[in-house]
């Protein structure tokens, strides 16, 4: 008798241990933003990356590309239609707002070979944004030198084109935008 009360405890114990366990992390794939926010407009990001300045040590690695800024509000919107949580709308019709400035593009080297040429880079998207309640006009977050970036060889079979990297540094960054907005963590 005392061997069968001993093995419902165990079970017992089991069990209320496996509940605590799988109640406690939170973790949930719902969206963290309010029910009452279902739509969003992008507005187009503004290009504020300094072309003019003088070049230094500090600034040599920062380049241009032309257009970066169609491409960013581009990929964003696209995110947003996959993502699903909040469906892109035109400005009037919208929840949020997410405002956006490109503030920085970035090349650094990150691995040489034994001749000092450059292996390996790293491709970094900095943006300004902020997300706005379009009823009350009122900010509800802003986030500045939000980064997107990408990691690329440049010889090896793990080679890839420069192209090919900023495509998936405005991944990256599409991504992490999108996850903050309906994250909110």
């Amino acid at each position: 008798m005392k061997k069968l009360s001993c093995h419902y405890f165990f079970v017992f114990a089991l069990c209320c241990l496996s509940s605590v366990m799988l109640s406690g992390c939170g973790y949930t794939t719902r969206s963290m933003i309010a029910d009452d926010f279902k739509t969003i407009y992008v507005t187009p990001f503004i290009n504020r990356i300094d072309i003019t300045s003088e070049a230094n040590a500090a600034r040599k690695y920062r380049i241009y590309r032309p257009m970066i800024e169609t491409e960013i509000t581009r990929y964003v919107n696209n995110r947003y239609l996959f993502d699903g949580n909040l469906k892109p709308a035109a400005k009037e019709l919208a929840d949020l707002i997410l405002k956006g400035e490109v503030v920085e593009f970035r090349k650094d080297p990150l691995r040489y070979l034994d001749n000092d040429d450059v292996s390996e880079y790293r491709i970094n998207l900095v943006v300004n944004i902020s997300l706005w309640d379009s009823k009350t006009d009122k900010i509800l977050w802003q986030e500045n030198g939000f980064i997107g970036d990408s990691i690329y060889f440049v010889t090896g079979p793990q080679a890839q084109s420069e192209s090919n990297a900023v495509v998936d540094a405005l991944n990256d960054l599409a991504r992490r935008v999108v996850e903050r907005t309906v994250e909110d963590w």
